[in-house]
């Protein structure tokens, strides 16, 4: 009966039940769901989303959200292809794209901190600029990166793995013990509870909401390495609404929209329930117009359950 009750009020348990419940459908919807092929193409399509899930966890910890992560994700691919077609160094041009995430991570913290911008607005407008910058950028052109380090990140295997589930892996392991062993974690948490609190607490709540802002910025660029290894070139158009995808994923892991509780690691489950759903939608021929109401359903439902949960606390 113990076990009953703290799996009843286990978001955790609850998101991988669900997580072997459409696995177990779509293996009998589909005899081609479960073949060696399918799993790996889902693993890599699950790793973009995944890594963006994971930034996107630690910001709607705090009670935010970032909607520019899919355009920063373009804007760090469409400064690695640029930089790759003016000669530079494929390992350069990679801690080059990672800085420009990193810092329009950074713009969208301080905006929300000094100007005391709503994260909804200063997000939704850095979503606009970063994709505005890629078009500038690349007058709309896509750039080929046909190089080995790319390749190799993108389509390789290791251990039988995709390289790109390495990458998320990391991701997630560093996550964790941000989160769950270090003084910002404690704070991040604390943060999302209650924000007034935890500036009587001491906390520099404004230094933390930065770094918060400039992680998520960090790995939507991780995430576009990891996207133009896949797609071996950068078109400035790259990953149209996989926000979307992100903050669903992070919803149905059980994070707590109004911040201050859930698990990270869950996001990562929500990631591969996202990408189970797309990868069986497509297996079974349904159009892929379906996708985008199926993602809006699953957040309002998701918003909703968290809700009824909150009022029963």
């Amino acid at each position: 009966m113990k076990f009953l009750k703290n799996f009843k009020n286990s978001s955790l348990a609850w998101t991988i039940f669900a997580a072997g419940i459409i696995a177990t459908v779509l293996s009998f919807s589909s005899p081609y769901f479960m073949t060696t092929a399918n799993i790996t193409n889902l693993l890599k399509q699950v790793s973009i989303v995944a890594i963006l899930a994971a930034g996107q966890a630690i910001v709607i910890m705090t009670g935010g959200i970032d909607l520019s992560v899919a355009s920063v994700l373009a804007l760090s691919a469409v400064t690695i292809g640029w930089l790759i077609q003016a000669g530079v160094d494929p390992s350069i041009a990679a801690i080059c794209g990672l800085a420009v995430g990193t810092f329009c991570g950074l713009v969208n913290g301080i905006i929300i901190t000094k100007a005391k911008i709503p994260p909804f607005i200063a997000t939704l407008g850095m979503l606009g600029i970063a994709r505005g910058f890629a078009l500038v950028i690349t007058k709309g052109v896509s750039y080929q990166v046909i190089v080995p380090f790319f390749l190799y990140i993108g389509n390789s295997k290791f251990l039988g793995l995709p390289i790109p589930l390495y990458f998320v892996g990391v991701t997630y392991l560093f996550v964790y013990i941000l989160m769950h062993t270090t003084v910002f974690g404690r704070h991040i948490y604390a943060i999302g509870g209650n924000t007034s609190v935890s500036r009587l607490q001491g906390i520099n709540v404004d230094r933390e909401l930065i770094k918060t802002y400039a992680l998520s910025g960090f790995l939507a660029a991780l995430a576009a390495v990891v996207m133009v290894g896949r797609l071996a070139a950068t078109p400035p158009s790259v990953a149209q609404g996989i926000e979307l995808q992100a903050i669903a994923a992070v919803i149905i892991g059980g994070i707590s929209f109004t911040g201050g509780r859930g698990y990270v690691i869950s996001a990562l489950i929500g990631a591969f329930i996202m990408a189970m759903i797309t990868n069986g939608l497509n297996i079974l021929g349904i159009s892929s117009f379906w996708q985008q109401v199926l993602i809006g359903i699953v957040i309002i439902a998701a918003v909703w359950f968290d809700n009824l949960k909150s009022n029963r606390i």
